[in-house]
């Protein structure tokens, strides 16, 4: 009760709802400093709401626009990669439910990301099923989104990926997979003795594809 009251008092925001992202209200109200997001991500879909006006107004307010359009398929997204990039000059932290293709700006490739669970749970699913853990915290998926993160190199991140690339996609469920059967292990929360090299137990329970 007492993390959801702290939760409560940081995050929530008491100011009166946006009924309509796409009004130029919105725009106002950033520009009011009344609220001035670093990110935008949908709650529900909302397609072509990121207008130019609501992400050229976030974009004067922070260095490095966080976008996320999750909604898919890609009719219902609340913008397109080519939008976000062109109209944050480059500068967008850009993922999205639906795939897009690269967008050339200025000179400069930018490699849209594809916000998946694939890229969490096939990993956190096999050191759970290695482990036999007793109970999956929350902390778990901390974990798990840190591994994946660190995956991700400077040189990626300058190009726009913010996820490892999908070609990558069996490596990094191994990743998240040995640091949440760590987080297990040092827990105490798994239920078989720990493994001298855990990248090699888990790569032992792995299914793999091959006939």
């Amino acid at each position: 009760v007492e993390m959801a009251a702290a939760v409560d008092e940081f995050f929530v925001r008491r100011d009166p709802p946006v009924l309509n992202l796409s009004d130029h209200a919105w725009a106002k109200v950033q520009r009011g400093g009344r609220l001035r997001p670093p990110t935008f991500t949908p709650s529900e879909p909302a397609p072509k709401s990121f207008s130019f006006e609501v992400i050229e107004q976030m974009a004067s307010n922070t260095d490095r626009p966080i976008i996320f359009p999750f909604s898919n398929p890609t009719s219902k997204s609340e913008c397109s990669a080519e939008e976000a990039y062109t109209w944050t000059n480059g500068r967008a932290i850009f993922a999205s439910g639906s795939p897009f293709q690269p967008v050339v700006l200025d000179g400069v490739t930018y490699y849209p990301g594809q916000g998946n669970n694939v890229y969490i749970f096939p990993g956190l699913c096999l050191a759970v099923y290695a482990t036999m853990a007793t109970s999956i915290p929350d902390r778990a998926f901390a974990v798990a989104a840190r591994a994946l993160a660190a995956m991700v190199s400077d040189e990626q991140f300058a190009k726009g990926l913010i996820y490892p690339p999908m070609s990558d996609i069996r490596a990094a469920a191994l990743v998240v997979a040995n640091a949440v059967a760590t987080f297990f292990f040092d827990e105490g929360l798994a239920r078989v003795e720990r493994p001298e090299n855990i990248p090699a137990f888990l790569d032992g329970c792995a299914w793999k594809p091959e006939y």
